[in-house]
């Protein structure tokens, strides 16, 4: 979960403990991201009105590889490459039995790289889609990694995501407000400014729609295990440690009980859902390459 990726430097994920969170995480995602399963098959849902099919799909930030099965059953012959910052969800993802074209094809595992969205180890133009489900909220700066979507995209390709938006746990927010200096929950990305970073890279017809998910528990600490189990820690530069932190969780708790109804505590999510193609060249009516040229102002 990140900043609002707009440089404004009051907010900034230490990468070395978003890796360690989810390589902790690993052997516990599966059995508590039902969230994350949930927007996962609404995308797939989505991706069945999508025509095109593409010959190599990156699934940028794969996690365990919720996402695989699916996309190999609706793009069968398709190279999928899972990419994903932590080695324990790489191997999480290798480890899926994808959906075979018949009883006599073998298990073809994805290819399995590691790395970061924001600068992603691939060459130019590799993918006819890049995929990425509820990944982009751990980059700093949510344009790198759209541009470098873009850039690793063919012309054509296409690129689908979701990720969290600012309402995104806003009861934690507000019992975590004033509670010590530090900030707690995450500051999530409006989805307008999100469409506009696609225009700015060079996206063609984007299309971002929202919607909200409310989850209930018995207590905070239920939300918090919920949340360590997929690896959704404060990863927070200067977050609080030890029996500062322990204290804070106290206050925490007992500021949110504002929020119970019917003997449960609500967590608000807000799903932003964006795609978005690269545009074809522009090219003459002799067929050559149209280049813009803007004179510098």
């Amino acid at each position: 979960m990140n900043n609002t990726g707009i440089g404004s430097g009051t907010w900034q994920l230490d990468k070395q403990r978003v890796r360690r969170s989810f390589e902790k995480a690993a052997a516990t995602y599966d059995a508590a991201a039902v969230l994350q399963n949930e927007v996962c098959n609404r995308m797939l849902e989505r991706l069945a009105l999508i025509k095109r099919i593409p010959a190599t799909i990156i699934d940028a930030g794969c996690g365990s590889g919720n996402a695989l099965p699916g996309l190999r059953e609706r793009c069968p012959d398709a190279v999928i490459v899972a990419l994903d910052l932590a080695l324990g969800m790489l191997d999480r993802a290798r480890a899926r039995k994808l959906p075979r074209r018949s009883w006599f094809t073998r298990h073809v595992p994805p290819l399995a790289v590691c790395g970061d969205l924001e600068l992603l180890p691939l060459k130019n133009a590799v993918a006819g889609m890049v995929w990425s489900n509820l990944a982009l909220q751990w980059v700093n700066e949510p344009r790198h990694a759209v541009a470098e979507m873009y850039r690793v995209l063919e012309p054509g390709g296409l690129l689908m995501f979701s990720t969290f938006g600012p309402d995104t746990l806003k009861e934690l927010r507000h019992a975590s407000d004033g509670v010590d200096r530090h900030t707690h929950v995450h500051r999530f990305i409006d989805l307008h400014d999100l469409g506009d970073m696609l225009i700015a890279c060079g996206y063609g017809d984007p299309v971002m729609d929202m919607e909200t998910i409310t989850m209930t528990y018995d207590d905070v600490r239920a939300l918090m295990r919920d949340l360590k189990a997929i690896g959704a820690r404060n990863a927070a530069e200067g977050r609080p440690r030890g029996l500062s932190a322990k204290s804070v969780l106290q206050s925490i708790e007992k500021r949110y009980e504002a929020f119970r109804r019917d003997g449960k505590l609500p967590a608000t999510f807000e799903v932003v859902y964006g795609h978005a193609w690269k545009p074809m060249p522009r090219v003459s009516p002799s067929g050559k390459r149209v280049i813009d040229i803007k004179a510098a102002g």
